[in-house]
């Protein structure tokens, strides 16, 4: 049930068509994992948190370093050295005290990734690493658990939602993992407000499926260039022979 404070807090949420009250207390009741707490994992977990979702899980196990700061807006000047997930907490506490955050300042790996992510309804991409991307996958796939998938590089990015059963996962888009030598932000570098855009779309998309509304980027890539405000949306079909999804 909400309280006078939160429904002066979320007024604006519930004023929309698809919200209301009982859309504010289901994001009340929803749980979503933040993987990486970086630079798209701060929007993400910012906007989750502003939106009102229950509990935000934050996973990173990474300190705060200055080239982070050009970019991951959780973070400031006074957090370098510390765990970017305490820092994250810490700013996601204050903007929202409401809602419960569980710090995990730990990396993602084949031995934890399903019971990490067994304890939330949802996980949202704020990773780097393409590694970790098909662990939270495959995952998601056997516990038919949406995936919101998001990528940044350069001045370009890309969404899309993964919903077991009901399109294409990320292996029906790339089967293997991505080489050592494939492109990152680390050799070729991201304009700072690309993870903002990106991540500020991963949430909308995150609330379209909790509360079941809208038309979901399920099937649909959304890529975009900044240099060109060009956003487009390429058609992915599911593969039947995909080894993760290709059997449900």
């Amino acid at each position: 049930m909400l309280t006078a404070d939160q429904m002066e807090r979320y007024r604006r949420n519930m004023l929309l068509d698809g919200v209301g009250v009982a859309g504010q207390e289901k994001l009340r009741q929803s749980s979503v994992l933040v993987a990486g707490s970086g630079g798209l994992g701060s929007p993400v977990a910012y906007y989750l948190a502003a939106a009102g979702i229950g509990h935000i899980g934050l996973l990173d196990g990474d300190n705060v370093d200055l080239s982070n700061l050009q970019r991951q807006i959780l973070h400031f000047t006074p957090d370098l050295g510390r765990p970017k997930v305490e820092s994250a907490r810490e700013k996601i506490a204050a903007l929202n005290p409401d809602i419960k955050i569980s710090a995990i300042n730990q990396r993602m790996n084949e031995k934890n990734f399903r019971d990490i992510i067994s304890k939330f309804d949802l996980v949202v991409d704020g990773t780097d690493n393409f590694e970790v991307r098909f662990l939270i996958n495959q995952a998601c796939v056997e516990q038919r658990k949406p995936y919101i998938f998001g990528g940044v590089l350069g001045y370009s990015g890309q969404v899309m939602t993964i919903i077991p059963g009901q399109g294409p996962c990320l292996s029906c888009i790339f089967r293997n993992v991505p080489s050592g030598d494939a492109p990152s932000c680390d050799r070729e570098g991201v304009l700072g407000a690309i993870p903002g855009l990106i991540g500020a779309l991963e949430v909308a998309e995150a609330v379209k499926v909790i509360l079941s509304i809208g038309e979901p980027l399920i099937g649909r890539l959304l890529t975009c260039d900044v240099l060109t405000m060009q956003f487009m949306p390429v058609e992915i079909n599911r593969d039947p022979e995909c080894p993760v999804c290709g059997g449900i």
